[in-house]
């Protein structure tokens, strides 16, 4: 079976720790051993994964150069990328019998600079400061700040993704078995001038939309979301959260709404595009659950089908 498989950040990280290298190694470790196995027992990886974190903490090394090399939103994208990448991939040839087919990509997500996302900057992305500092900066680079959390950082806009620049590569190389880690952070945003040439765009892509597209796009049997949570609950963060252990994509529209705006509603809106796009299932749950994801019995799982919620009972994973 090909499964597209986005690792979300919250699933390789707990929400606030730093990306260290103390960290990060045991938590790209354990991914990478996670994914072998699914790797082993026959199924085919093409593996997408977030990089906030990683991309805020190149941003803060880049403003604490010289000013004047302080690089663009894509090309801190783009080493965020590959960053993450080489440490995934390598993890995974380590966790694999030698010889194994796999490689890392940087990936350019294609973006209509003219539709209305792109007028209104409202993502917080990059590194916190205390207001003042943020001022600064914001007058020093021409951004747009505001509250985020604890502090104030960059506001930039978050157009959906339309196409993946390198598709056809990726599907290529997935055809004949390869391992493909890309689609970091969302890919780097591009768009396309009136030459056809591509140039990079200030701005962010929502990851898990993006990874529907190239889901859809690989011929993607299965699409699933890792992150920090069990899946997709009714009344979460309640004393009666009950884990929607399986759903059809229209009945899940309705349970929008209800949804975190900025947590688990982006991976409802991307499981159920993929899921009527393509008429074939996603998942959402948490990393150490993707074998039993992949059997059917953790996670929500997204059908194409108009079928109820089924409703498992007081399950809040963690």
């Amino acid at each position: 079976m090909r499964i597209l498989v986005a690792l979300g950040g919250s699933a390789l990280l707990k929400r606030g720790v730093l990306p260290s290298p103390i960290n990060m190694q045991p938590a790209v470790d354990k991914a990478a051993r996670i994914f072998a196995a699914a790797l082993m027992a026959g199924h085919h990886l093409v593996i997408t994964h977030g990089d906030a974190a990683q991309l805020g903490l190149l941003g803060l090394e880049a403003l604490n150069g010289v000013q004047e090399t302080v690089p663009a939103l894509d090309v801190l994208h783009a080493r965020s990328q590959g960053a993450l990448g080489y440490q995934l991939e390598l993890a995974l040839r380590n966790a694999l019998p030698a010889g194994a087919a796999i490689v890392s990509i940087v990936t350019q997500t294609l973006v209509d600079v003219h539709e209305f996302a792109v007028l209104n900057h409202n993502v917080p992305v990059g590194p916190v400061f205390e207001k003042a500092t943020a001022v600064q900066l914001a007058k020093a680079h021409g951004w747009k700040i505001g509250a985020a959390g604890c502090g104030w950082c960059r506001l930039v806009p978050q157009p959906a993704p339309q196409e993946i620049v390198e598709l056809d590569a990726i599907r290529r190389l997935a055809n004949t078995g390869v391992t493909v880690i890309c689609g970091g952070g969302g890919g780097v945003p591009v768009q396309r001038d009136m030459h056809g040439q591509l140039h990079g765009v200030e701005a962010v892509v929502d990851k898990d939309a993006a990874s529907a597209v190239l889901a859809c796009g690989i011929g993607a049997d299965f699409f699933v979301m890792l992150t920090d949570v069990g899946g997709i609950y009714a009344d979460y963060g309640s004393a009666d959260a009950r884990l929607i252990a399986s759903t059809g994509a229209n009945a899940l529209v309705s349970h929008l709404p209800d949804l975190p705006e900025t947590g688990m509603r982006p991976k409802a809106r991307a499981a159920i595009d993929f899921a009527r796009r393509t008429g074939k299932p996603a998942a959402i749950g948490l990393l150490q659950d993707l074998p039993g994801i992949l059997e059917g019995w953790r996670g929500t799982l997204v059908s194409p089908d108009a079928g109820p919620f089924g409703l498992l009972g007081h399950r809040m994973a963690s």
